[in-house]
């Protein structure tokens, strides 16, 4: 018998844990993983479909270093000074303001098409790939998905696989849109949620875990990325970038969330960017490291149509 023998087998009468108690347990072992001590080779295949596999790219993203541009020099533009809080209050206020309802079926998919552009770091042309994907709105049937050009069909989702967020549009829709209680829910392990308690310091690396996973899906219940943006200029540690730099055509504004000493996040990871007038949301940089090659390159990426289908290939 085998250790994946041994894991089935453990504890195989236990109810099945909750994505919120998944993700923490994630968390947890991430951590352990990162703690000082003897190194040691671990294999991490990633899952193909992009979307449903969220908290994978998270994780991958934790040891990111960030470049963005900024303005220096004496005949920059001085630009003021906002906080995160006022940014990403910003951004919450655009997603309501922006953001058309959608109430999709569950034989639906969600269309998806995503400009990636890399760059590698030690030098080179850049390469951009215009990625195309139809997930399904339940579950029930085979999504289409590309990631960085690469296209594969991908089975309908077993019972008791997980995924962070939810792929399921039922699970987002019982999501809270109180900020608040947005935090909480994603704060506890499975349980009844305890909104009278206040939030631990160790906690909050784990909820910017869960919510940043939340936000990097590109289409969400009316009110849901308000509620996230909201509940992220909450986290301590996420902060403004100094300066300003340029994103697919726009002035934009970096925000990222630093960790305490000791977290996977102590240095820094992926750059939200937003509008620096309007605070809209624009997309995302960050270092990536390709597990093929072993090469680094700087990333961007973005969205630029969404929409909700009735079959895979058609387009809103």
């Amino acid at each position: 018998m085998n250790e994946i023998e041994l894991l089935r087998e453990w504890d195989a009468d236990a109810p099945p844990l909750s994505d919120t108690a998944r993700t923490r347990a994630r968390f947890r072992l991430q951590q352990a993983m990162r703690a000082p001590a003897a190194p040691a080779a671990v294999a991490v295949h990633r899952r193909p479909l992009l979307r449903v596999a969220v908290a994978c790219a998270a994780v991958a993203a934790v040891t990111a270093t960030v470049v963005v541009a900024q303005n220096t020099g004496e005949s920059a533009p001085r630009t003021r000074t906002v906080s995160a809080t006022t940014v990403l209050r910003g951004a919450a206020a655009e997603a309501l303001r922006t953001e058309k309802p959608l109430a999709p079926r569950d034989d639906q998919f969600i269309y998806t098409k995503e400009v990636i552009e890399r760059r590698p770091v030690s030098g080179g042309p850049a390469k951009t790939y215009v990625d195309e994907s139809w997930s399904s709105v339940d579950g029930s049937k085979k999504s289409y998905v590309s990631e960085l050009g690469h296209t594969q069909w991908v089975p309908p989702a077993q019972k008791g696989q997980y995924s962070w967020p939810p792929t399921e549009w039922s699970k987002l829709e019982r999501l809270p849109l109180d900020p608040g209680r947005l935090t909480i829910t994603l704060r506890e392990s499975g349980t009844k949620p305890d909104f009278g308690r206040p939030t631990r310091a160790d906690e909050w690396p784990m909820v910017q875990f869960s919510i940043s996973g939340l936000l990097r899906d590109p289409v969400l219940p009316k009110g849901l990325r308000s509620a996230a943006f909201e509940a992220l200029a909450a986290v301590p540690g996420v902060k403004v970038l100094p300066g300003r730099t340029e994103f697919n055509g726009h002035t934009a504004i970096g925000v990222r969330y630093v960790g305490p000493p000791g977290t996977p996040w102590a240095d820094g990871g992926r750059v939200l960017l937003f509008d620096a007038k309007t605070y809209r949301y624009l997309g995302l940089r960050e270092r990536t490291t390709s597990k093929l090659t072993n090469k680094a390159y700087d990333q961007s990426q973005y969205i630029v149509a969404d929409g909700v289908v009735d079959q895979v290939f058609q387009r809103p």
